[in-house]
Formats: C-alpha cells, structure tokens, sequence
C-alpha cells in the first residue's frame, strides 16, 4: 500500500524504511511511521505554503484525515515552522522540541539576526528580509520530556543535541540501520546559494551561514553526526544521501570545517550570539561594509526575479501531483 502511494504521489519520496520526505519550495520536512504500533510523527513544519502538500502526503500514506501522534522540531527558524501553528492547532497534537529552542517558539525571544554579510550567493543577502519575530506556541510546544534522549513515539529512534546553527537545534537518528536526520546542522545543498536551491544540487555542506550563531557549536556538532558513519542522511535542505561517498563528505567536512564551512567574515565569526533558556542574552557588534550594503541592496533587485523563479518551480511540483 505504501510503496504504490509514493509511486502515484512525486510530490514525495522516500528516505528509507518508515521515513519520507517532501520538498516545498527549498524546505524538507519529514515523516516517520512508527513500526511497533503503525502511528506516525511529522518532522518539522516548511514554509506556510507547505501546509497542503503535508495533509496530501499524511492522506496518501496514512488515510485521508490522518493526523501524527505529535510534532517533532529540529529546530525553531521560520522555515521550518510556516504551517507549525495551523497543523498543530488542527491536528490538536503536541508540539516538541529542545527545551533551548523554547523561547524562540513561546513569544519570548528572538533568534539571534540573521547574518548577510557571510556572502555565498543571492540566499545570504536575502536573510535580510526573513522572518525574525518569534512564534508563539504557547499551550501547544513543550521540551523533550526526560534526560534519555528519547524520541516521543518514536522508540527506535534518539535525539541528538546538535546546536550552532540554533540553539537548540537536535538531529534525530535511528541506530539500527543508521537513518539520520539532520535538519540543518548540515545540509546536502550549497543553501547560499540561489542556483543550488533551484536545481537542488547535491553536496554536503555545513549549516546555512547566514542564520547560524555559534561556529564552535556547529563544528562540534558535524563533528558528532560524522562520528556516527550513518548511511543515509536527510537534511532540512537538499536531496537524502547515501552510501560510502557520502560518508567520506562528510568526515570531511567535519575535519576541515573550518576550511570548508565557517565564512570568512561575519557577524559571529570571532565571538558567537550568547544565548540561555531565557533566548538571546548578547549578541557580538554587527559588521558594516559598503561594499556589503550594496549587494544587500542589489539583492532587493534580484527579488521579483527569485520569487517568479521559485513560483514557477512550485508549480511545476505541483503538476505532477
């Protein structure tokens, strides 16, 4: 039953046994069913456009009216929460995540701004212009309950602390066949970058630069998920990898990090955004160059271009549905 609906419906795919993803715009989020008792959990939320692709894809897995056991969270960022609040509220299940990325997703806080200045491609200098204000989840988000790192609902599965690019950002993995998810303490896309997200390029890269606050923290965190060999990963941008290549990509990344995925110049390069389970405490002096303002307002240019070309790529999605 499973393996014909995700022949009819391309608007998804599958990662592995029990898992499946679906790209809305340049967002995955994630389904994984859990074999013991046939329930199932979602995995992050997209963009608010993902809203319908999420309840067509629960539909053709689970039934029409399906709804998960609950709603997992890597992480907080807005794209990864557009549609958190409207399926949780309709749904009426809970919402999880790390008890760090709490402030961000109760009112209380802001995350740290984002940082255009890291440069990489057109994705960088529009983070200007992204959503900053805080969620407010209030009744329905609550922390990862325990201090085993186990998964709600998911019993084969454990949750990693993996912050840098957020606070509280965690991975999730499944031990016995080495399933990860990452979300975005790594991707497998250059996200910077406008061409990689349309084409959807595959490589593995460090975390999107222009929203991560702590580079030691991210380091670290590749560094852990590296040490894991796993064997397949799915990540909150780009397209699941698997297999030895994909392994090798990924140690090194993680051994020459610093090479490879902290810019060159930025706002937290040399001192990260301090942060506690209150939200933001400190936050180092925003960098100012002309030469950087320029390309923020050449990029505002490039705007009406980029949405025409993501609309365009969301329809023709869309027709294949």
């Amino acid at each position: 039953m499973e393996q014909k609906a995700i022949q009819r419906d391309k608007s998804y795919f599958e990662v592995a046994e029990g898992v499946w993803g679906l790209t809305d715009m340049f967002t995955n989020v994630y389904i994984v069913k859990n074999e013991s008792d046939g329930s199932w959990v979602l995995i992050d939320a997209g963009l608010k456009t993902a809203y319908p692709k999420i309840k067509k894809m629960a539909a053709s897995l689970f039934g029409e009216n399906a709804k998960p056991a609950a709603i997992l969270l890597t992480h907080g960022h807005f794209d990864h929460t557009g549609s958190l609040k409207r399926l949780a509220e309709e749904w009426n299940v809970p919402v999880y995540a790390h008890y760090l990325e709490l402030p961000y997703l109760t009112g209380k806080s802001a995350y740290p701004p984002p940082d255009p200045s890291v440069g990489g491609g057109l994705m960088t200098y529009l983070s200007e212009f992204y959503p900053k204000h805080p969620i407010d989840l209030t009744g329905l988000v609550e922390a990862f309950p325990g201090i085993d790192a186990s998964v709600p609902f998911l019993p084969d599965w454990t949750y990693i602390p993996t912050p840098g690019h957020a606070p509280g950002h965690v991975s999730f993995w499944r031990e016995g066949d080495k399933v990860l998810i990452a979300g975005d303490a790594f991707v497998t896309t250059t996200q910077e970058s406008v061409f990689s997200v349309l084409t959807q390029s595959k490589i593995i890269s460090g975390p999107p630069k222009y929203f991560t606050c702590d580079w030691l923290k991210a380091e670290s965190s590749v560094e852990t998920l590296a040490s894991l060999l796993p064997n397949v990963v799915a990540t909150g941008h780009g397209k699941p990898l698997s297999g030895k290549d994909m392994q090798q990509e990924l140690l090194e990344l993680a051994y020459y990090f610093q090479q490879l995925a902290v810019p060159k110049r930025g706002r937290y390069i040399m001192s990260p955004a301090v942060t506690d389970s209150s939200g933001v405490v400190s936050l180092p002096k925003e960098s100012s160059n002309p030469v950087e303002m320029l390309l923020t307002v050449s990029a505002v240019a490039a705007v009406t271009a980029l949405g025409w070309a993501l609309f365009s790529r969301y329809k023709m999605q869309k027709s294949y549905v």
